[in-house]
């Protein structure tokens, strides 16, 4: 199979490791629904030597009003039609919320979960950025919309907001080479997201489950991790104390091994 490219259902995917078992990352908040530069899914490269990965986006042309749920749906045709059997599957961020449907919809389909950098729900300003961003691309107002996306990873006062803002300001201008044809799979993901909220189901997870995440993260506080964790049967929970969004690092691949190349 090709480095990059479309499952046979149409979902993009860029492919990477050469491990023995397969395992799918669902991506979180992408403003194209195709395959992605590996600046997408590097911190995942530590898991090259066990698993041969597919990073996996959602499927291009999504009708308005579709739900996290159908595209859950999406992810489990993908995998009962490419793999067959459980693997293994990481959801980020908005990825996160996804795989919370696809574990209780399709709990066959998954051998061990992680949650990163993801909860039942956004926050409230996450919510409000992510309209905000929703509203832009709706105008085609692309760098603005890739500068509110990226400046909301960094701290919002102090030493590292100063230091942050040539960042911002570059990685928006290069992103808004790139834009979107059409901004709806981005709109209707945003929407969707924005109604998401797997408090009151989450005690029907049962697979083995991993929530991970930064106690800094400006998209989900501490205690919606906390809750999430205690709301899914036997979940695990790791906080890092000062990190943001997504967690990485050290520590955080070495959890994440640890988790997964158990039983």
């Amino acid at each position: 199979m090709a480095n990059s490219g479309y499952f046979s259902n149409g979902m993009p995917y860029n492919r990477f490791g050469h491990g023995p078992s397969p395992m799918v990352i669902i991506q979180g908040l992408i403003f194209e629904n195709k395959p992605q530069s590996s600046l997408t899914y590097r911190m995942y490269e530590f898991l090259k030597e066990n698993f041969e990965v597919y990073a996996v986006l959602r499927k291009p042309g999504m009708p308005h009003g579709y739900t996290l749920k159908d595209m859950a749906g999406d992810y489990a045709a993908m995998i009962r039609d490419e793999f067959g059997d459980p693997i293994d599957v990481i959801g980020v961020s908005t990825g996160g919320s996804i795989v919370q449907h696809l574990a209780v919809d399709y709990p066959d389909l998954i051998r061990r979960l992680v949650i990163h950098s993801s909860a039942y729900q956004l926050n409230d300003e996450a919510k409000k950025l992510q309209l905000e961003i929703s509203d832009l691309a709706q105008l085609r107002k692309w760098r603005q919309a890739y500068s509110l996306l990226i400046g909301s990873i960094f701290p919002k006062s102090g030493l590292k907001s100063i230091l942050s803002k040539p960042i911002i300001w570059l990685g928006s201008l290069i992103m808004s080479f790139d834009v979107p044809d059409d901004p709806t799979d981005l709109i209707v993901t945003i929407e969707a997201e924005d109604k998401f909220n797997f408090e009151n189901q989450l005690f029907r997870i049962d697979v083995p489950t991993l929530v991970i995440g930064g106690d800094q993260d400006p998209f989900y506080s501490k205690e919606l991790f906390r809750e999430t964790a205690e709301g899914i049967p036997n979940a695990r929970l790791i906080l890092y104390e000062g990190m943001g969004h997504p967690a990485s690092g050290k520590k955080f691949r070495q959890d994440v091994n640890d988790f997964l190349q158990e039983g």
